[in-house]
C-alpha cells in the first residue's frame, strides 16, 4: 500500500501532526496505527523504519510528499 492510500485513512489527528511535525520520528500511537492500516507492511519505500535511535521514521520521500500535501492545503 502507497502512502497517498494511507493518507486518507488516517485520523485527522494524526494527519495533523504529520504535517506539523514532518520529518520527526513517529509517536507510538501513530506508528501503531500505521500498521493498523496497512497490515504491519513495515517493508514498503515509504517506511524507514526504526533509526540509530531506536524511533521510527518516514522515509525522505513521504516526508517530501506530506510536505506538498501540507502546501496545497494551505
Amino acid at each position: 500500500m502507497d502512502f497517498p492510500q494511507i493518507w486518507p485513512q488516517l485520523s485527522s489527528s494524526s494527519r495533523s501532526w504529520l504535517v506539523e511535525h514532518n520529518g520527526e520520528p513517529l509517536p507510538d500511537e501513530l506508528v501503531s496505527e500505521l500498521r493498523s492500516i496497512t497490515g504491519d507492511e513495515s517493508s514498503q519505500p515509504w517506511w524507514t523504519g526504526p533509526s540509530v535511535e531506536g524511533q521510527t521514521q518516514l522515509s525522505d520521500e513521504t516526508v517530501d510528499w506530506i510536505e506538498t500535501v501540507a502546501n496545497e492545503e494551505s
